[in-house]
């Protein structure tokens, strides 16, 4: 039996009694926040433009997305990665969990659209500076644990005019589901593929939620 094997088969048995953190499960997009979107005009786009500012919450979902992506990371470095006795195993768990992977993208996006875009604190913050449009930034991530190799990502953007009417949504998703990862059959070049596909799926969303944006902000 290879070296290699049988270091993964071990990482496998360490791994099996450790605590990966699972994902959280999704609360209302908009908790909190505002009141859900009413039905109305699917069509309509949001004016962009340099003059114009951009106020931005960040949803509940995301505040625990973060946190929960922050948790995992950290546990891959020090916490159930110190069991993992194949480095690259290890190294794939830490760069394919970016807490802040999907806020910075979607925050980059918007800026290249607005000419100024300021992150508030909470809802009364964002009304005291009255910004031209509002956007509330909703994310959910689902990532591999030992019990399931299902990986999901979700980003969304609820963009609200200068009193807070509801104008449209942006939307980004993608998922997939794997052969379990921590088979005892599995090189570790492979388990280490699987995980990569934990950052596949989250830019694969990321991107889709680009096409969603471009149909949504005017030109």
């Amino acid at each position: 039996m290879k070296l290699g094997f049988v270091m993964t088969l071990t990482a496998v048995a360490l791994l099996s009694g450790c605590s990966i953190p699972a994902a959280p499960s999704a609360v209302s997009s908009l908790s909190g926040l505002y009141g859900p979107p009413e039905s109305g005009n699917t069509r309509a786009t949001v004016k962009t433009g340099q003059q114009l500012t951009l106020g931005t919450l960040y949803s509940q979902n995301t505040q625990i997305n973060r946190a929960y992506l922050e948790h995992y990371q950290a546990n891959a470095g020090t916490g159930f990665g110190q069991s993992l006795l194949v480095p690259a195993i290890r190294d794939a768990y830490i760069a394919t969990s970016n807490p802040d992977l999907a806020v910075d993208w979607v925050k980059s996006a918007l800026q290249r659209r607005f000419g100024t875009v300021i992150v508030y604190p909470d809802v009364e913050a964002l009304k005291a500076a009255k910004p031209d449009v509002t956007v509330v930034i909703d994310t959910h991530s689902q990532l591999i644990t030992p019990r399931s190799s299902d990986i999901e990502s979700t980003t969304t953007a609820y963009f609200y005019d200068k009193h807070l009417n509801y104008i449209a949504t942006a939307t980004g998703h993608d998922a997939t589901s794997l052969t379990p990862v921590w088979a005892g059959n599995k090189r570790s070049e492979d388990i280490v593929s699987d995980i990569t596909q934990q950052q596949n799926v989250q830019i694969n969303a990321l991107h889709n939620f680009d096409r969603s944006l471009n149909d949504v902000l005017s030109r």
